[in-house]
Protein backbone atom coordinates (compact mmCIF):
# COMPACT_ATOMS: atom_id res chain seq x y z
CA UNK A 1 0.00 0.00 0.00
CA UNK A 2 1.12 3.57 -0.65
CA UNK A 3 2.23 5.64 2.33
CA UNK A 4 -0.38 8.18 3.47
CA UNK A 5 -0.06 11.85 2.62
CA UNK A 6 1.53 13.59 5.62
CA UNK A 7 -0.49 16.73 6.26
CA UNK A 8 0.16 19.79 8.41
CA UNK A 9 -2.72 21.99 9.56
CA UNK A 10 -2.08 25.74 9.86
CA UNK A 11 -4.77 27.18 12.10
CA UNK A 12 -6.46 25.26 14.92
CA UNK A 13 -9.66 27.28 15.09
CA UNK A 14 -13.11 25.94 14.21
CA UNK A 15 -12.31 25.32 10.53
CA UNK A 16 -8.80 23.99 11.00
CA UNK A 17 -9.83 21.72 13.87
CA UNK A 18 -12.75 20.35 11.84
CA UNK A 19 -10.47 19.64 8.88
CA UNK A 20 -7.93 17.94 11.13
CA UNK A 21 -10.55 15.72 12.79
CA UNK A 22 -12.17 14.84 9.45
CA UNK A 23 -8.81 13.84 7.99
CA UNK A 24 -8.02 11.80 11.12
CA UNK A 25 -11.35 9.97 11.23
CA UNK A 26 -12.51 9.70 7.63
CA UNK A 27 -9.63 10.03 5.15
CA UNK A 28 -7.51 6.91 5.15
CA UNK A 29 -5.11 8.23 2.50
CA UNK A 30 -4.03 11.15 4.72
CA UNK A 31 -2.43 11.48 8.13
CA UNK A 32 -2.29 14.68 10.18
CA UNK A 33 1.29 14.92 11.42
CA UNK A 34 1.55 18.53 12.64
CA UNK A 35 -0.62 21.37 13.97
CA UNK A 36 0.29 25.06 14.18
CA UNK A 37 -1.59 28.00 15.65
CA UNK A 38 -0.70 31.29 17.30
CA UNK A 39 -2.70 29.99 20.25
CA UNK A 40 -0.19 27.36 21.33
CA UNK A 41 -2.53 25.83 23.90
CA UNK A 42 -5.20 25.26 21.28
CA UNK A 43 -2.62 23.76 18.92
CA UNK A 44 -1.23 21.49 21.65
CA UNK A 45 -4.68 20.23 22.66
CA UNK A 46 -5.63 19.38 19.08
CA UNK A 47 -2.25 17.77 18.41
CA UNK A 48 -2.58 15.59 21.51
CA UNK A 49 -6.06 14.49 20.39
CA UNK A 50 -4.73 13.41 16.98
CA UNK A 51 -1.29 12.14 18.08
CA UNK A 52 0.35 14.83 15.96
CA UNK A 53 3.29 17.15 16.57
CA UNK A 54 3.05 20.86 17.35
CA UNK A 55 4.92 23.09 14.89
CA UNK A 56 6.58 26.14 16.42
CA UNK A 57 5.60 28.28 13.43
CA UNK A 58 3.88 28.03 10.07
CA UNK A 59 7.24 28.58 8.41
CA UNK A 60 8.79 25.65 10.29
CA UNK A 61 5.89 23.42 9.27
CA UNK A 62 6.19 24.44 5.62
CA UNK A 63 9.91 23.78 5.67
CA UNK A 64 9.69 20.42 7.42
CA UNK A 65 10.69 17.33 5.46
CA UNK A 66 8.14 15.41 7.53
CA UNK A 67 5.21 17.32 5.96
CA UNK A 68 4.10 16.62 2.39
CA UNK A 69 1.15 19.02 2.18
CA UNK A 70 -0.52 21.74 4.22
CA UNK A 71 -4.07 22.84 4.91
CA UNK A 72 -4.29 26.61 5.46
CA UNK A 73 -7.14 27.48 7.81
CA UNK A 74 -5.56 30.48 9.50
CA UNK A 75 -7.00 34.06 9.44
CA UNK A 76 -7.82 35.41 5.98
CA UNK A 77 -4.98 37.99 5.79
CA UNK A 78 -2.42 35.16 6.10
CA UNK A 79 -3.73 32.99 3.26
CA UNK A 80 -1.88 34.44 0.27
CA UNK A 81 1.50 34.66 1.97
CA UNK A 82 1.36 31.17 3.45
CA UNK A 83 0.12 29.64 0.20
CA UNK A 84 2.95 31.27 -1.74
CA UNK A 85 5.54 30.11 0.80
CA UNK A 86 4.22 26.55 0.76
CA UNK A 87 4.31 26.36 -3.04
CA UNK A 88 7.85 27.75 -3.05
CA UNK A 89 8.78 24.85 -0.77
CA UNK A 90 7.17 22.40 -3.22
CA UNK A 91 4.29 21.57 -0.87
CA UNK A 92 0.75 20.87 -2.00
CA UNK A 93 -1.79 23.24 -0.46
CA UNK A 94 -5.47 23.22 0.38
CA UNK A 95 -6.22 26.86 1.21
CA UNK A 96 -9.48 27.98 2.73
CA UNK A 97 -11.28 30.81 0.97
CA UNK A 98 -10.63 33.57 0.24
CA UNK A 99 -7.32 32.95 -1.49
CA UNK A 100 -6.35 36.55 -0.72
CA UNK A 101 -7.96 39.57 0.88
CA UNK A 102 -7.85 41.38 -2.47
CA UNK A 103 -7.78 40.54 -6.14
CA UNK A 104 -4.19 41.79 -6.25
CA UNK A 105 -3.20 39.28 -3.57
CA UNK A 106 -4.92 36.34 -5.23
CA UNK A 107 -3.41 37.27 -8.59
CA UNK A 108 0.05 37.24 -6.99
CA UNK A 109 -0.62 33.68 -5.80
CA UNK A 110 -1.64 32.68 -9.33
CA UNK A 111 1.52 34.26 -10.74
CA UNK A 112 3.66 32.39 -8.22
CA UNK A 113 2.09 29.06 -9.11
CA UNK A 114 2.37 29.70 -12.85
CA UNK A 115 6.04 30.66 -12.41
CA UNK A 116 6.61 27.35 -10.63
CA UNK A 117 5.24 25.49 -13.64
CA UNK A 118 2.97 22.97 -11.87
CA UNK A 119 -0.28 22.97 -10.00
CA UNK A 120 0.12 22.72 -6.23
CA UNK A 121 -2.82 24.70 -4.83
CA UNK A 122 -6.49 23.92 -4.31
CA UNK A 123 -8.96 26.44 -2.90
CA UNK A 124 -11.48 25.24 -0.31
CA UNK A 125 -14.71 25.98 -2.17
CA UNK A 126 -16.27 22.85 -0.69
CA UNK A 127 -19.72 23.39 -2.24
CA UNK A 128 -18.37 21.89 -5.47
CA UNK A 129 -18.18 18.58 -3.55
CA UNK A 130 -21.56 18.83 -1.80
CA UNK A 131 -23.81 15.99 -3.06
CA UNK A 132 -26.72 18.40 -3.56
CA UNK A 133 -24.75 20.83 -5.70
CA UNK A 134 -23.13 17.96 -7.62
CA UNK A 135 -26.57 16.52 -8.42
CA UNK A 136 -27.83 19.96 -9.45
CA UNK A 137 -24.90 20.45 -11.82
CA UNK A 138 -25.45 16.98 -13.28
CA UNK A 139 -29.09 17.84 -14.03
CA UNK A 140 -27.99 21.03 -15.77
CA UNK A 141 -25.27 19.28 -17.78
CA UNK A 142 -27.67 16.53 -18.88
CA UNK A 143 -30.06 19.15 -20.22
CA UNK A 144 -32.86 18.17 -17.81
CA UNK A 145 -33.83 21.83 -17.36
CA UNK A 146 -33.40 22.96 -20.93
CA UNK A 147 -31.40 26.19 -21.13
CA UNK A 148 -30.82 27.74 -17.68
CA UNK A 149 -32.19 31.26 -17.41
CA UNK A 150 -32.29 32.09 -13.70
CA UNK A 151 -30.51 30.95 -10.54
CA UNK A 152 -31.86 31.88 -7.11
CA UNK A 153 -29.53 31.61 -4.11
CA UNK A 154 -30.10 32.05 -0.38
CA UNK A 155 -27.25 32.08 2.15
CA UNK A 156 -28.24 32.81 5.76
CA UNK A 157 -26.27 32.48 8.98
CA UNK A 158 -27.73 32.44 12.47
CA UNK A 159 -25.14 34.92 13.70
CA UNK A 160 -22.13 36.53 12.06
CA UNK A 161 -18.55 36.43 13.28
CA UNK A 162 -17.72 39.27 15.71
CA UNK A 163 -15.25 40.65 13.15
CA UNK A 164 -17.81 40.69 10.29
CA UNK A 165 -17.94 43.84 8.15
CA UNK A 166 -20.21 45.13 5.42
CA UNK A 167 -17.55 44.42 2.78
CA UNK A 168 -16.76 41.07 4.37
CA UNK A 169 -20.29 39.84 3.68
CA UNK A 170 -19.35 39.90 -0.01
CA UNK A 171 -15.70 38.88 0.28
CA UNK A 172 -16.07 36.15 2.89
CA UNK A 173 -19.67 34.88 2.68
CA UNK A 174 -21.13 35.68 -0.73
CA UNK A 175 -17.88 34.51 -2.30
CA UNK A 176 -19.17 30.92 -2.04
CA UNK A 177 -22.02 31.74 -4.45
CA UNK A 178 -19.69 33.83 -6.60
CA UNK A 179 -17.72 30.63 -7.17
CA UNK A 180 -20.43 27.98 -7.29
CA UNK A 181 -22.87 29.73 -9.65
CA UNK A 182 -20.33 30.07 -12.53
CA UNK A 183 -19.26 26.47 -11.82
CA UNK A 184 -22.85 25.23 -12.05
CA UNK A 185 -23.53 27.04 -15.32
CA UNK A 186 -20.08 26.79 -16.91
CA UNK A 187 -20.07 30.53 -17.62
CA UNK A 188 -18.09 33.34 -15.93
CA UNK A 189 -19.61 36.37 -14.23
CA UNK A 190 -19.91 39.42 -16.48
CA UNK A 191 -21.37 41.95 -14.02
CA UNK A 192 -22.69 42.31 -10.47
CA UNK A 193 -24.90 44.70 -8.56
CA UNK A 194 -25.11 44.48 -4.75
CA UNK A 195 -27.65 46.35 -2.64
CA UNK A 196 -28.81 46.34 0.96
CA UNK A 197 -32.02 47.56 2.60
CA UNK A 198 -29.79 48.93 5.37
CA UNK A 199 -28.40 52.31 4.36
CA UNK A 200 -25.77 52.91 7.05
CA UNK A 201 -23.61 51.03 9.51
CA UNK A 202 -23.44 47.25 9.19
CA UNK A 203 -25.31 46.63 5.94
CA UNK A 204 -26.85 43.19 6.42
CA UNK A 205 -28.67 41.58 4.61
CA UNK A 206 -27.43 42.08 1.07
CA UNK A 207 -28.91 41.14 -2.30
CA UNK A 208 -26.81 40.70 -5.42
CA UNK A 209 -27.93 40.45 -9.03
CA UNK A 210 -25.31 38.70 -11.11
CA UNK A 211 -25.24 38.40 -14.90
CA UNK A 212 -23.20 35.59 -16.39
CA UNK A 213 -21.45 35.85 -19.73
CA UNK A 214 -24.08 33.57 -21.32
CA UNK A 215 -26.89 35.90 -20.22
CA UNK A 216 -28.15 33.84 -17.26
CA UNK A 217 -29.21 35.97 -14.29
CA UNK A 218 -28.61 34.97 -10.67
CA UNK A 219 -29.95 36.44 -7.46
CA UNK A 220 -27.89 35.98 -4.30
CA UNK A 221 -29.29 36.85 -0.88
CA UNK A 222 -26.79 36.82 1.97
CA UNK A 223 -28.07 37.46 5.51
CA UNK A 224 -25.47 36.69 8.14
CA UNK A 225 -27.56 37.79 11.14
CA UNK A 226 -30.72 35.87 10.24
CA UNK A 227 -30.93 34.53 13.85
CA UNK A 228 -32.88 31.32 13.14
CA UNK A 229 -30.07 29.11 11.77
CA UNK A 230 -27.82 28.28 8.83
CA UNK A 231 -29.85 28.05 5.64
CA UNK A 232 -28.46 27.57 2.12
CA UNK A 233 -30.70 27.20 -0.92
CA UNK A 234 -30.23 27.17 -4.67
CA UNK A 235 -32.77 26.82 -7.47
CA UNK A 236 -31.94 26.75 -11.17
CA UNK A 237 -34.79 27.69 -13.54
CA UNK A 238 -34.50 26.56 -17.15
CA UNK A 239 -36.61 26.73 -20.29
CA UNK A 240 -38.11 23.27 -19.68
CA UNK A 241 -37.83 22.70 -15.93
CA UNK A 242 -36.46 23.68 -12.54
CA UNK A 243 -34.33 21.95 -9.92
CA UNK A 244 -33.38 22.84 -6.36
CA UNK A 245 -30.98 21.70 -3.67
CA UNK A 246 -32.31 19.15 -1.22
CA UNK A 247 -30.58 19.91 2.09
CA UNK A 248 -29.28 16.80 3.85
CA UNK A 249 -30.96 15.66 7.06
CA UNK A 250 -33.73 18.25 6.78
CA UNK A 251 -36.58 17.80 9.24
CA UNK A 252 -40.03 18.88 8.05
CA UNK A 253 -42.38 20.54 10.53
CA UNK A 254 -45.94 21.84 10.32
CA UNK A 255 -47.93 24.16 12.55
CA UNK A 256 -50.94 26.43 12.18
CA UNK A 257 -51.33 25.50 8.55
CA UNK A 258 -47.70 26.24 7.69
CA UNK A 259 -44.92 23.84 6.78
CA UNK A 260 -41.19 24.23 6.87
CA UNK A 261 -37.86 22.53 7.50
CA UNK A 262 -35.53 22.82 10.45
CA UNK A 263 -32.00 23.97 9.68
CA UNK A 264 -28.66 23.52 11.49
CA UNK A 265 -27.28 26.26 13.67
CA UNK A 266 -24.03 26.68 11.74
CA UNK A 267 -22.33 25.64 8.51
CA UNK A 268 -20.53 22.54 9.73
CA UNK A 269 -23.45 20.09 9.97
CA UNK A 270 -24.88 21.33 6.67
CA UNK A 271 -21.66 20.79 4.75
CA UNK A 272 -20.02 17.96 6.71
CA UNK A 273 -20.31 15.60 3.72
CA UNK A 274 -18.90 18.24 1.39
CA UNK A 275 -15.85 18.83 3.60
CA UNK A 276 -15.21 15.09 3.94
CA UNK A 277 -15.52 14.51 0.19
CA UNK A 278 -13.35 17.55 -0.54
CA UNK A 279 -10.56 16.37 1.77
CA UNK A 280 -10.77 12.80 0.52
CA UNK A 281 -10.59 13.87 -3.14
CA UNK A 282 -7.77 16.35 -2.49
CA UNK A 283 -5.66 13.83 -0.55
CA UNK A 284 -6.11 11.02 -3.08
CA UNK A 285 -5.44 13.31 -6.04
CA UNK A 286 -2.28 14.76 -4.53
CA UNK A 287 -0.96 11.25 -3.93
CA UNK A 288 -1.80 10.44 -7.54
CA UNK A 289 0.09 13.52 -8.73
CA UNK A 290 -2.94 15.21 -10.30
CA UNK A 291 -4.66 17.61 -7.85
CA UNK A 292 -8.40 18.14 -8.28
CA UNK A 293 -10.79 20.81 -7.07
CA UNK A 294 -10.97 24.59 -7.47
CA UNK A 295 -7.70 26.08 -8.66
CA UNK A 296 -5.87 29.22 -7.65
CA UNK A 297 -7.31 30.73 -10.83
CA UNK A 298 -10.83 29.90 -9.63
CA UNK A 299 -10.03 31.55 -6.31
CA UNK A 300 -8.76 34.63 -8.11
CA UNK A 301 -11.85 34.87 -10.34
CA UNK A 302 -14.09 34.75 -7.25
CA UNK A 303 -12.00 37.54 -5.72
CA UNK A 304 -12.37 39.64 -8.88
CA UNK A 305 -16.16 39.33 -8.72
CA UNK A 306 -16.19 40.02 -4.97
CA UNK A 307 -14.14 43.20 -5.51
CA UNK A 308 -16.66 44.33 -8.12
CA UNK A 309 -19.47 43.53 -5.67
CA UNK A 310 -17.89 45.67 -2.97
CA UNK A 311 -17.55 48.52 -5.46
CA UNK A 312 -21.20 48.13 -6.43
CA UNK A 313 -22.30 48.20 -2.81
CA UNK A 314 -20.31 51.39 -2.29
CA UNK A 315 -21.43 53.20 -5.45
CA UNK A 316 -24.94 51.83 -5.88
CA UNK A 317 -24.22 50.93 -9.50
CA UNK A 318 -23.86 47.73 -11.50
CA UNK A 319 -20.17 46.94 -12.01
CA UNK A 320 -18.73 44.95 -14.87
CA UNK A 321 -16.19 42.27 -14.05
CA UNK A 322 -13.00 42.65 -16.03
CA UNK A 323 -12.14 39.52 -17.96
CA UNK A 324 -8.58 38.25 -18.08
CA UNK A 325 -6.95 35.42 -19.99
CA UNK A 326 -6.76 32.09 -18.16
CA UNK A 327 -3.11 30.96 -17.81
CA UNK A 328 -2.27 27.78 -19.69
CA UNK A 329 -1.49 26.01 -16.40
CA UNK A 330 -5.24 25.97 -15.62
CA UNK A 331 -6.52 25.01 -19.06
Amino acid sequence: MNAPLRIGIIGAGAMGADHARTLHRSVSAGRVVAIQDFDTTKAADLAAELSADVASSAEDMIGSSDVDAVVIASPDPTHAGLATSAMAAGKHVLCEKPLGISAAESHAVVEAEVAGGRRLLTVGFMRRFDPGYVALKAAIDRGDLGTPRLVHNVHRNRVGHPSATTEGIVVNSMIHELDVVPWLLGSPVASIEVRSPVAEGFRDPQLATVELADGTLASIEVFIEATYGYDVRCEVVGTTGTASLTPPSAVTWSAAGMTGQSVPQDFRPRFSDAYRLELDAWTASVLAGDPVGPTAWDGHLANLVAAAGVESLRTGRRVEVSSTARPDLYS
